[in-house]
């Protein structure tokens, strides 16, 4: 099995379409259909099902999912081990992060990061924490920095680097920015704005409702905190929003309740080589970490 079939065949099941897999591959349609024929002839097999224009992995396309995500992970493994003996930093860096901190966080460290590197191709992606999580983990991503899970995977290493307090906030004309004090239970009486139902945010301000005995109100939701902020400042709601978003647009409430915090920080994988790109990624990370302790 050669390795630009296996991408041909990466591609297309997770995008689930042959064009799409095209565009990602900067190839020509039949080119990539060209690759999996060539793919299941080597197999044996029938890898995808084609039924109009839905295409969807066989039985024995899943069975050979996972082995072609690892099949390719060891060699780009091995490129990167064999090409950092060389010494310098060039190539290609894949990065992920969320929006929150790629808008708010990470800016300063990129900008010094590709004058210092500027051999270096950063390929940057934004995506939920979540996702970024399993990018890591299956090997599509070198590093990633998000908002960190409360229990990390342990092939995964996860190095905390700031922490965002999360306010209770509404907009300056809500009922509640009448009110000087409140008690945790006096906000379930309001519709609240927060984060999706499967992310790590919300996941942290469920389990403190859960821990006072309380459910959360009927929530609007969505994973763009900026969103969030907006859908607050009209009026929707009250949220939690980090403290950086809290500007004049939203009124801040006191409510008598610990503070509530989510650590922010990067990951890699425990057994992955990186490359002499990402190593210096982290070293300009770890340098941004030892400034906030000091």
């Amino acid at each position: 099995m050669d390795t630009q079939s296996l991408q041909a065949f990466l591609a297309v099941a997770d995008s689930g379409s042959f064009s799409r897999a095209a565009e990602q591959l900067h190839l020509t349609q039949p080119a990539v259909s060209k690759r999996i024929a060539v793919l299941e002839t080597q197999v044996d097999a029938r890898l995808f099902d084609r039924i109009g224009r839905r295409v969807t992995l066989t039985e024995a396309g899943r069975v050979l999912l996972p082995r072609a995500r690892e099949i390719l992970v060891m060699v780009n493994d091995s490129r990167r081990a064999l090409g950092n003996l060389a010494g310098a930093v060039g190539g290609s860096l894949t990065l992920a992060t969320s929006h929150h901190i790629g808008l708010h966080r990470l800016p300063p460290l990129l900008k010094s990061y590709t004058r210092a590197h500027p051999d270096v191709r950063l390929d940057l992606h934004f995506l939920d924490s979540e996702e970024a999580y399993q990018g890591v983990l299956d090997g599509s991503l070198e590093i990633a920095v998000v908002t960190l899970a409360p229990h990390p995977d342990a092939q995964l290493e996860a190095v905390p680097l700031w922490v965002d307090r999360l306010c209770f906030v509404c907009a300056h004309d809500h009922p509640l920015a009448r009110r000087r004090h409140l008690a945790l239970e006096e906000l379930c009486d309001f519709d609240c704005v927060l984060p999706g139902p499967l992310t790590f945010t919300r996941g942290l301000i469920e389990a403190r409702f859960e821990a006072a005995g309380l459910r959360l109100p009927p929530t609007l939701s969505t994973n763009y905190l900026e969103t969030l902020k907006m859908m607050t400042a009209i009026g929707l709601g009250w949220s939690l929003l980090p403290e950086r978003l809290v500007a004049g647009e939203l009124h801040e409430l006191v409510v008598d309740h610990p503070p509530i915090h989510r650590p922010l920080g990067y990951l890699v994988h425990r057994n992955r080589t990186l490359s002499n790109a990402a190593q210096a990624m982290l070293a300009a990370l770890e340098t941004a970490r030892e400034r906030r302790i000091r």
